[in-house]
């Protein structure tokens, strides 16, 4: 692809999913010191109002209809468990990395599975009442972009 042919620069520099946790150090404890996401910055102010703001890498917004909602939960956890916000985390070993969470507390709802699209996910509740998924890629974005109904919405 040509300079010309590449779409414009995105106006968004940054994706910032905020969570209010009630149980502050238990989830910084977790996000940051088990699942391992580096800390960027912290903040304090008055009446004890505190923030940390944790490195996860590239960040992505997946944008799913019902159907595929459904689907998801289907093949992930085996039942309709979602609620309508997921957050997920690229790792390089799901079965190790579901082993830390939950020896963290975390609570496993679905073990590890090999998905159609070529990934290992697993399911889990996480401090702060987060719904994540933790999943580790098989295929690259080229080999899984050859495969049966995968593409882009624009192509």
């Amino acid at each position: 692809m040509s300079s010309a042919e590449l779409p414009p620069p995105s106006p968004v520099r940054q994706l910032r999913l905020v969570v209010a946790a009630d149980d502050y150090e238990a989830a910084v404890r977790f996000f940051r010191d088990v699942l391992g996401l580096p800390e960027q910055a912290a903040y304090s102010g008055d009446g004890d109002a505190r923030v940390v703001i944790l490195e996860a890498g590239r960040a992505t917004l997946e944008i799913a209809n019902p159907a595929q909602r459904r689907m998801i939960d289907d093949v992930e956890v085996g039942r309709q468990v979602a609620p309508q916000i997921r957050v997920a985390f690229e790792v390089d070993d799901t079965a190790a990395t579901t082993e830390r969470l939950v020896a963290a507390g975390a609570t496993q709802v679905a073990p590890p599975t090999t998905t159609p699209w070529q990934s290992v996910n697993a399911r889990l509740d996480a401090p702060a009442g987060l719904h994540i998924t933790v999943f580790q890629e098989l295929r690259t974005p080229d080999e899984r972009a050859a495969l049966d109904g995968f593409g882009t919405e624009s192509a």
